[in-house]
């Protein structure tokens, strides 16, 4: 037996939740700190740990502040002080860390935070929307969007180690109760696969009595446009670091994702595009359409920031129709992933017609047979550069 085969007989499998797979990830990266803010739907993230930490399983500085904001304000010199550092949050939580968001991106904090995607207010609800995390696109944060609960908790992993090596934090996204509270058998790897997958995080720059630097100074304008151009040559890094880290488990457990994923797509005439769990329930229709006789696949976007647009854009080069699908709603912008991939097939030679569907948002239910029924409607009609409300 080689030593993949090894670690792959010692993983076991469990029955979890996402948010519980996530706990687990958090878990097995061996985070020092640990500040987390309770908010539905993510509470059980912080539930499981702290159930390992009284079980002795956990060895963390397990901080609970009064608000999220004061989460992020722990999390920042954490990490600055030379510590690998875990959150969790959702929707209002992660809005009222917005400012935060920009200091520990420019702070160059890896910081690896879970957040579960849930409509924001008013009015109040409690369903799953990607809109809080779209909306923070522009932090400076690395932002994955995963399907399952395994790739949560693969995704957690992957993060930690993309996040320590360009230092930039990083944030993965799953959907509420569809991933969040949805029970499937995970696969939990073996601590010692992931100590080698996952080394120890000792950065050369850290707050230290020892060795005087210091963060958060006022700079000159020179100063300050070198800095944002230095944390847009890390973002540029992070692909390359993501298809490392995703080749590195692959060869540990024999799990991969890519940076996206195409599925069917193969001789497509029109490509189906989203985020998230609705990836699964666009593959049932893409199975449906295929049966049918019809050329449809499905391109899953799973790196939303920095955007693969290289790989978005080799992936759709002549394909005649795309199809996006967005469980998210930028008022007087429409669906983000729709402008986003407009943007990115710009000036492509013989670029496809987008047609930008706002499906899902708050959580409305989105059949197998509901998406079979946009892509007619799709194939039926012009690409507009707006995008258009369907249910």
């Amino acid at each position: 037996m080689n030593a993949r085969d090894d670690a792959c007989a010692r993983e076991q499998t469990m029955l979890l939740t996402g948010n519980h797979a996530v706990a687990w990830a958090a878990r097995l990266a061996r985070p020092q700190v640990v500040p987390v803010y309770p908010i539905t739907p993510q509470t059980p993230v912080l539930e499981q740990l702290t159930e390992f930490q009284a079980a002795g399983q956990f060895d963390a500085e397990v901080i609970t502040p009064e608000s999220e904001h004061s989460v992020m304000a722990a999390c920042i010199p954490a990490s600055l002080a030379g510590v690998r550092v875990f959150t969790a949050t959702a929707s209002q939580g992660l809005l009222l860390m917005h400012e935060l968001l920009h200091y520990a991106s420019g702070a160059r904090a890896p910081i690896v935070m879970a957040n579960v995607n849930r409509t924001l207010a008013s009015p109040w609800a409690f369903w799953p929307d990607q809109t809080d995390s779209l909306a923070q696109r522009d932090t400076g944060w690395i932002q994955f969007y995963s399907e399952t609960a395994q790739e949560s908790l693969d995704t957690v992993l992957h993060a930690f180690r993309i996040a320590e090596r360009v230092l930039l934090p990083a944030m993965v996204n799953h959907d509420a109760f569809y991933v969040s509270h949805a029970l499937e058998p995970v696969r939990v790897p073996d601590p010692s696969l992931v100590d080698a997958f996952l080394p120890p995080y000792a950065p050369e720059h850290r707050l230290d009595t020892a060795k005087v630097e210091s963060w958060g100074n006022v700079v000159t304008q020179d100063m300050f446009c070198r800095h944002r151009q230095a944390l847009g040559e890390a973002m540029d890094r992070v692909p390359d670091a993501a298809l490392d880290a995703d080749r590195a488990w692959r060869e540990l457990t024999g799990r991969g994702y890519g940076l996206v994923e195409d599925y069917r797509c193969d001789g497509a005439r029109m490509v189906i595009v989203t985020m998230g769990s609705m990836c699964g329930t666009a593959r049932e229709a893409v199975d449906a359409l295929r049966d049918a006789g019809e050329a449809v696949g499905l391109l899953k976007v799973r790196l939303f920031r920095p955007l693969p647009v290289t790989l978005l854009r080799d992936a759709l080069a002549g394909v005649p129709d795309v199809l996006v699908l967005d469980r998210d709603y930028s008022p007087g912008h429409g669906g983000i992933l729709h402008q986003e991939l407009r943007a990115a097939l710009y000036g492509l030679s013989a670029a496809p017609r987008i047609h930008g569907y706002l499906a899902g948002v708050g959580g409305v239910n989105v059949s197998p047979e509901k998406i079979v029924e946009f892509v007619h409607r799709a194939q039926a009609g012009d690409a507009r550069p707006e995008s258009v409300w369907v249910r």
